[in-house]
């Protein structure tokens, strides 16, 4: 796990030209944010998807953390541990993109300035 970027890195780079590694992490996570776009109906809004997009991470996140762990009981003393690395990870995450959302705020949601209230 220690050879994925960190929140730090990402929010970092600025201008210099990403590593073929970040690359592949951003395109990863693009194609993500595509699927769940494509998920988006009257029938399923932005909520439901992003809860959908969250258990799908907790979920592929536990097989994940379960990997070189040879006996369940070994793999379940380790809970805290990693409730603990997979939350900072996400808190920072998270904390970068809200960052970057107010920043560019307008550009995202596309508002106007005629558009606001």
């Amino acid at each position: 796990m220690t050879d994925k970027p960190t929140a730090e890195q990402i929010d970092d780079i600025g201008d210099v030209q990403l590593s073929e590694q970040m690359n592949a992490f951003f395109e990863r996570a693009d194609a993500f944010i595509g699927l769940a776009n494509s998920q988006l109906s009257p029938q399923s809004h932005a909520g439901q998807v992003g809860s959908s997009l969250m258990y799908a991470a907790a979920r592929f996140s536990a097989s994940v953390a379960s990997i070189g762990f040879v006996k369940a009981e070994d793999f379940a003393k380790e809970k805290e541990e990693i409730l603990r690395f997979y939350t900072e990870q996400f808190q920072k995450m998270l904390s970068d993109n809200l960052d970057e959302y107010a920043q560019h705020f307008d550009k995202y949601t596309k508002l106007k300035a005629g558009d606001q209230a």
